[in-house]
Formats: structure tokens, sequence, C-alpha cells
């Protein structure tokens, strides 16, 4: 993603209709990533319940516009606490994943969205449909911790 832009190019024809989670490439992987920005979104968890309550307050990576991550390779240097997602993760993560996300999706048996990149062929498609985050967060600098809960929302669907 170094231009900005998921690299979608190259990859087998709907590898995520006939390739396990387990089985596909480092690339088709990341493919699979819809660029909602939604997993880019501070969450609270209630300690007692263990529901996690979305907020519009972003990482101080993401870009609002293209709902990407700004340092996508090197995230991990700015954001230590940034999770890279992976299959042997996957199952502690669910969670607190988009109910839209296409590794959870998978992960459950389901298919994707037709507003998915994947199967649009159109990396807006996703903002198109209203699913992402573009024009609704606040960078987490702007936004006291303690103020978060003033900051729930719903998760675009």
């Amino acid at each position: 993603m170094s231009d900005g832009r998921i690299p979608r190019d190259g990859l087998r024809e709907r590898f995520w209709e006939t390739v396990p989670l387990k089985r596909m490439t480092v690339a088709e992987w990341e493919a699979l990533c819809d660029g909602c920005g939604k997993c880019c979104l501070n969450k609270l968890e209630d300690e007692e319940t263990g529901e996690v309550a979305l907020t519009n307050v972003a990482c101080r990576l993401l870009d609002g516009d293209s709902c990407l991550c700004s340092q996508y390779p090197i995230r991990h240097q700015f954001v230590p606490e940034c999770i890279t997602l992976k299959l042997q993760n996957l199952d502690s993560h669910m969670y607190w994943m988009p109910q839209s996300c296409a590794y959870r999706l998978l992960h459950e048996g389901r298919p994707l969205y037709d507003w998915h990149p994947l199967i649009s062929g159109d990396p807006e498609s996703v903002h198109k449909a209203g699913v992402s985050v573009r024009g609704m967060t606040v960078p987490e600098f702007e936004v006291d911790d303690d103020e978060w809960e003033d900051h729930i929302i719903e998760e675009p669907l």
C-alpha cells in the first residue's frame, strides 16, 4: 500500500471463494482488506460485559479520505499496539472486528458483500456504499481519552 492503495493485481481469480484463509498468499490476504477504515477506529470495551463500542476517534495514522493507514508498512514504529491480523490471531480479535470485515466474513463462512473491491473491481465501491468511515472521523490527538464515550457511533453497514 505504498501509494495509498491496496494492491489487487495478479491475484488468483475469485480466490476468496475457493482458497481457505490458511492457504492464501500474503498478497491475497492483504487484498481482503476492503479499505473501510473501521478497524482503525478506537474502541471502548466494557470491562464487565466485554461489549465493544465503536467510536469515530481514529488512529493518528488513518487517512480520513482514503480510509487507509498513512504509514502501513512502518505503522508499528508509530503505533506499537497496532494489530497485525493473521490467521493465528483471528479468533482472538474477532470480537472487535467490524461486522462487514472480509476476514471476519470468510472466517465465519459467509460471502463478501457486492461492494467489496475484490468483487466490484473498484476501490471506491466501499465508500460509495456508505460502509467506510470516510468523512466521519476525528483524529485521536484532538480528543481526550476521557471524552471517547462522547464519540461512540454505530458501525456503518
